[in-house]
């Protein structure tokens, strides 16, 4: 059988090279693309010799890169390091396609014309990006470091490569390094220091900023914003149609949206005008429904996302809750919006004590969505004495639709209205009634202010080192003084980018730069703790939890004085209440922990100065960004160790790195644990061979009290002063524990209670990959863990950055009391009159 033909294109000379495939050379390269990898337990004979029997006659040099790299990620499941390997692989084939340096690249891209634009010019890049570029061309060339693209990898690559990397004629036209320098020169432009720190920072995965800056910085079209919260401008033909405008041109420029529609007239109501009949929101929300289905985000980049929030006192309530449902008439279903409740406090006590609600129509029970607090219930009860409701019905009813509707579609999302407006630096702004289609901005919006919110993340394992503690042995730290200086970075990125983005219409510029609120989030907490080897339910990681976001909100508060004196605060500073004193933690009734000793001087400089930024800290989702560097997402724990993951870019395997590799050093990763593993869902709770230490490390979400779950979003929350996308999981859901998760988050002051509810299928998949015969053989012998290769972790209690003192103590890790767990066995309608009965109750 004849060799196979590898074909290269000769991009200097033209025309193309013709060789032989040879096996050793292939052999030789994944040997040195194998630095810093644990080779010993990497097959690279077996893997070369199944690529050279898969090969055919002839073969394109990127097609064969393409090749090898999908069967090193085959074997994922075998070493996470083959992820690794086939990242670097995939890098090969980018530069064969990219040989150009950064300012040649950016001249190549600024002359492309799309073969479909015709008889106008066009560049996909900036006039001003690329003259910046021009002007300090020998200067970015410098700058990029290639090899730093060696630690992405295969599914993080993939990612870039089919959604975030610009093309040109359907081939990708730059490298991850390119596009984070373009980033970073997006932002900052002629401010050279700034777009080298920005670069390295990025490049190193220390931050990233959201997928709209990373599709569109440096663009023409530089639509940078993530997050934007409509108001229907008046409930009228025009009103509602111009939101319906506004919103697909959010959309158009990759925004999620979150609208809320609390004041649209219900089902019934009188139109004065034409003496008709209102029919309410379900037909208007199919519009809106068909408008998220056409107008994509950027263009193709992400699907349209629109978010609807309604309180629980609207009329239409009911049918709100059907929309996601799988069943009934199609007429009365809008499957591609999201739903969100804004809950008043209200809703919440009556269903707590069984007592009756009353449902309005906005039209004739008006200005219940512009108060909250006393001033809500004083007027909801004044409507109900009047005789203003629709109908009234027992708010245990509307509860269990509520319930109904979550455990079948995963949404309504639960927020809180009260908590998200008494919580805010907004407050002195009005009333705040939604938040984004991700559950954790929370920003006043009104018909004449579309609220818009920039956004990024800190890869928290970057902030890893290693240090001596004192007997001499080596010891993992994190890095405090780091985190604090990068989250300053990214609140001054944040910030800039308020000014140089580009504005889908102008009541969102109008807002942004008026309030000039942004988000930080993290990626990685997960990864952080199990580097650390700490559980994720362990007294320790709700420490640390707790002083990294004391850190970070600490950070952006300092860095949003110092910008506020250099260019003055924001707009609509005064009257807020930073400007009198009050942080969050001071409207959470919480004393900060001796961590910073500084908070008194920070609020005289703001007092003096102001804060350049209402809003700062907003963890989101991240699921996009921790694709590309690696992490689990945001702040949540790992739903399995080993799953499939099917997402834009296409169908991933993915695996806990972390616990193979523990497996490696026990000795006890095979065919059969993997079987093993994979057989269980990804669990290891019920495999006997594997120590009770590395079962708690590795316990996933679904193993984890959703009560500890809250708990860390309730500490975090001191310090996040926007909200954060917490979801709830219940792997067999019923409405007695659901209920219970949501009384308990309401109870411990959350502003979002739930993000999306995650549950189980009741039965699984036919597992076809599964060899349940070699399963069976795990070796039930005990191991002891004192085998494993991990260093141990030094825990930081008190860190004063000022005088750059550090000291080391122990939190206690005496168990917290522990009440009756949200996640045992309730029953399927929950007793709320008997609440000595009732986990929401008791909890």
């Amino acid at each position: 059988m004849p060799s196979t033909i590898i074909i290269t294109p000769q991009i200097e000379e033209g025309g193309l090279v013709e060789k032989e495939f040879d096996r050793d050379k292939l052999l030789e390269l994944l040997q040195n693309l194998c630095f810093n990898l644990d080779t010993d337990h990497l097959e690279l004979e077996a893997v070369v010799s199944d690529i050279a029997r898969g090969l055919p006659d002839r073969i394109e040099i990127e097609k064969l890169y393409e090749f090898v790299a999908e069967a090193l990620a085959s074997r994922i499941v075998y070493h996470p390091d083959y992820a690794i390997l086939a990242g670097r692989i995939e890098i090969k084939k980018f530069d064969s396609i990219v040989p150009y340096t950064f300012s040649e690249n950016v001249k190549r891209l600024q002359a492309y014309r799309h073969p479909r634009v015709k008889n106008r010019p066009y560049s996909m890049l900036s006039e001003k990006y690329c003259d910046v570029v021009m002007k300090h061309a020998a200067f970015f060339d410098e700058v990029i470091d290639k090899s730093r693209d060696n630690e992405l990898t295969y599914f993080g690559i993939k990612t870039l490569e089919n959604s975030y990397l610009l093309q040109m004629n359907n081939q990708i036209a730059e490298t991850p390094q390119y596009l984070f320098l373009r980033v970073a020169i997006g932002i900052h432009f002629d401010d050279l220091e700034s777009v080298v720190e920005t670069y390295d920072l990025m490049s190193q995965k220390y931050l990233i900023h959201a997928s709209p800056t990373l599709y569109n910085s440096g663009t023409e079209f530089n639509y940078l914003s993530s997050c934007f919260l409509l108001a229907v401008k008046e409930d009228s033909i025009d009103g509602i149609y111009k939101t319906l405008h506004q919103a697909a041109l959010i959309s158009k420029a990759s925004g999620g949206i979150g609208i809320h529609m609390h004041d649209v007239r219900a089902n019934g109501s009188f139109i004065a005008s034409t003496s008709g009949i209102s029919n309410g929101l379900v037909p208007m929300l199919r519009v809106f429904n068909n408008t998220a289905r056409y107008v994509d985000q950027g263009g193709g980049k992400r699907p349209g996302a629109f978010a609807m929030y309604i309180e629980p006192w609207h009329a239409d309530i009911f049918d709100i809750l059907d929309m996601r449902k799988n069943h009934g008439n199609e007429e009365q279903r809008t499957r591609d919006l999201f739903y969100g409740l804004w809950v008043p406090d209200l809703f919440m006590k009556r269903v707590k004590e069984d007592k009756e609600w009353s449902l309005f129509s906005p039209d004739e029970a008006p200005g219940l969505s512009d108060v909250y607090g006393d001033e809500f219930v004083e007027l909801y009860e004044k409507y109900e004495r009047e005789g203003l409701a629709i109908s009234t019905i027992k708010a245990h009813k509307l509860w269990l639709a509520i319930l109904e509707s979550q455990t079948e579609t995963g949404v309504p999302y639960m927020l809180y209205k009260d908590a998200c407006n008494s919580k805010s630096n907004q407050k002195n702004l009005g009333t705040i009634k939604c938040s984004n289609l991700c559950c954790e901005i929370i920003q006043y919006s009104s018909p004449e202010e579309t609220a818009v919110c920039n956004i990024g993340s800190l890869a928290l394992p970057s902030y890893l080192k290693t240090a001596e503690n004192r007997a001499g042995e080596e010891v993992l730290e994190f890095d405090f003084v780091k985190l604090h200086k990068v989250a300053k970075v990214l609140v001054k990125n944040l910030n800039k980018v308020i000014d140089v983005t580009r504005y889908p219409v102008p009541s969102a510029e109008l807002s942004n730069k008026k309030h000039r609120p942004i988000a930080i989030g993290v990626q990685g907490l997960a990864d952080l703790f199990l580097e650390l080897r700490l559980p994720f339910d362990s007294p320790q990681a709700k420490h640390l939890n707790m002083q990294i976001f004391e850190t970070i909100y600490h950070a952006a508060i300092e860095q949003s004085t110092e910008l506020a004196f250099q260019e003055g605060p924001y707009e609509s500073f005064e009257g807020s209440p930073a400007s009198q004193g009050l942080l969050q933690f001071d409207l959470w009734n919480h004393k900060p922990s001796p961590l910073y000793d500084d908070w008194d001087t920070l609020k005289e400089n703001i007092k003096n100065f102001g804060l350049r930024n209402s809003l700062l800290v907003g963890p989101m989702p991240t699921a996009s960004t921790s694709q590309i560097l690696g992490f689990n997402e945001c702040f949540e724990p790992y739903t399995s160790n080993i799953y499939t993951r099917r997402v834009l870019s296409g169908e991933f395997q993915v695996v806990n790195k972390y616990l193979i590799k523990d497996l490696i050093d026990l000795g006890i990763w095979n065919s059969s644990m993997r079987n093993k593993i994979i057989m269980e869902n990804g669990s290891i709770q019920n495999i006997a061979s594997i120590p009770q230490e590395i079962k708690d490390l590795y316990k996933t979400v679904w193993e984890i009290s959703q009560r500890v779950i809250i708990d860390m979003a309730a500490d975090r929350g001191k310090f996040v002063d926007q909200s954060q996308s917490m979801n709830i999981y219940l792997k067999q859901p019923t409405f007695g524990k659901l209920t219970s998760c949501h009384f308990y988050a309401w109870e411990k002051g959350l502003k979002t209670g739930m993000y999306y509810l995650r549950t189980q299928a009741a039965t699984r998949a036919i597992q076809f990959t599964v060899d349940a015969e070699e399963a069976s053989k795990v070796d039930n012998v005990e191991v002891s863990p004192s085998t494993l290769k991990r260093k141990k972790y030094l825990e930081i209690d008190h860190v004063s950055l000022k005088r750059k003192r550090e000291a080391y103590v122990t939190p206690d890790s005496q168990s917290r009391e522990d009440p009756t767990d949200i996640y045992d066995s309730t029953p399927l309608v929950c007793d709320i009159v008997e609440t000595g009965s009732c986990q929401s109750c008791s909890g």
